[in-house]
C-alpha cells in the first residue's frame, strides 16, 4: 500500500482518494490498532471499522485503544455498513481489510476491494500482535531449581 509519488500521496491523489473499512477481528489482530489508524490516515481519506458483533463491542474495542474512527457499522451488518459508507464517502476507492473468506465476500456483495489482513499489514509495516513476544520466557528455562 504505497502511496503514488507523483501524486505526492495526499489528498486526491494517488492512495490517498481511498476510504479504508477494518473488519474488527483484523484490528484485533494488531500489536498496536490507534497507531495503525494513525499511520492510515496518512494515505487514506477515511477509516473506520465494520463488524457483525453488537455495536458496543466496537465501540468498548475503539475507546479501549483510542482509536478515532471516521465511521463504524453500528448496529448494520458489514454488507449494509459498507455499502452506507460507499454512499456517503465518494472516493475512488474503497477497500476492506479482513481476515475471513465472509470478508471477501462481503466486500465483494458491496462493490469493495478486499485486502487479506497478513497482505495489508506486510505491505504497510504494521506490527501484527504477537510478533514481539512469540516466545513464552518460562516454556525452555534451563533452570534444574523449579519444583
Amino acid at each position: 500500500m504505497s502511496n503514488d509519488a507523483s501524486s505526492g500521496g495526499g489528498p486526491g491523489g494517488g492512495d490517498a482518494d481511498m476510504t479504508l473499512a477494518f473488519e474488527l477481528e483484523a484490528l484485533r489482530n494488531l500489536a498496536d490498532p490507534n497507531a495503525v489508524f494513525n499511520d492510515a490516515r496518512q494515505w487514506t481519506e477515511y477509516v473506520g471499522v465494520v463488524s457483525e458483533k453488537p455495536t458496543y463491542v466496537v465501540t468498548n474495542f475503539t475507546r479501549k485503544h483510542r482509536i478515532r474512527q471516521d465511521f463504524f457499522s453500528g448496529p448494520r451488518g458489514v454488507i449494509e455498513s459498507l455499502e452506507n459508507v460507499r454512499e456517503q464517502f465518494d472516493t475512488e476507492r474503497h477497500v476492506l481489510v479482513g481476515t475471513a473468506d465472509d470478508d471477501a465476500a462481503a466486500a465483494d456483495a458491496a462493490g469493495w476491494e478486499y485486502l487479506p489482513f497478513e497482505q495489508a499489514a506486510d505491505a504497510a509495516g504494521w506490527t501484527i500482535a504477537g510478533d514481539d513476544d512469540s516466545e513464552d520466557p518460562f516454556e525452555s528455562s534451563d533452570r534444574d531449581d523449579w519444583p
